[in-house]
């Protein structure tokens, strides 16, 4: 099917200066993000995730980060999960937030680790008591019969641990992609958009280049 021609948006917002931009891709990402907090932007901090296994076979889904500093972004899944099983299997992954009434997308990618246990501890633990419930309750991932299943072992877990401190799950814990390259791409008149890509050098430094779009 073609989708009609009146979907298509021009986009007028802002350009990117090579010669001006800041240097430090981690300094434009933070600055970008509270744009789009502060603009009320709907879950800013979603991020699509793609891995691969070992095979090579691409796959994507949407998480939310949950923190990033000049070591990395942070997310939290399940370790048997697909995404966890192709981490396991091929632990490189790229990321893309797309904010579009800002008419902006980050692209990053780059190698991925697990967080120390004592990271995943303190954030499972500051979670709502129904989402550390919920990690115990679902087999991400995997088969199931029915609805009925995950909502019947919620009940369960939720009465057994009401009045109980719950740890993590020793399957659940956080990931952290450590950037190897960026790329800030901010939409243009007549389909010539700006892209700039920021490439680690071996040293630390970034390497800038502007790409056709």
């Amino acid at each position: 099917m073609l989708l009609n021609s009146e979907l298509r948006k021009e986009y007028r917002r802002g350009r990117l200066d090579e010669a001006s931009i800041e240097r430090n891709p981690f300094a434009i990402f933070a600055d970008w993000l509270k744009t789009a907090v502060d603009n009320s932007i709907w879950e800013p901090n979603a991020m699509t995730l793609a891995t691969a296994g070992a095979e090579g076979r691409p796959s994507a889904r949407v998480v939310l980060l949950k923190g990033f500093d000049e070591q990395g972004f942070t997310f939290f899944t399940n370790y048997e999960s697909r995404k966890g099983r192709e981490l396991d299997a091929n632990p490189h992954a790229a990321a893309v937030f797309w904010w579009g009434p800002l008419e902006r997308q980050v692209r990053i990618e780059g190698s991925v680790a697990k967080l120390a246990s004592a990271e995943s501890d303190e954030y499972y633990l500051s979670r709502p008591f129904g989402a550390r419930i919920g990690a115990w309750t679902s087999p991400q991932s995997q088969v199931i019969a029915g609805r009925e299943v995950l909502d019947e072992r919620w009940r369960h877990l939720e009465e057994t641990y009401r009045r109980q401190e719950l740890a993590r799950p020793p399957y659940w814990g956080g990931y952290r992609l450590a950037p190897a390259l960026f790329e800030f791409w901010q939409g243009g008149e007549n389909r010539l958009h700006d892209r700039l890509r920021y490439t680690r050098q071996p040293g630390g430094a970034w390497l800038i280049e502007r790409l056709a779009p």
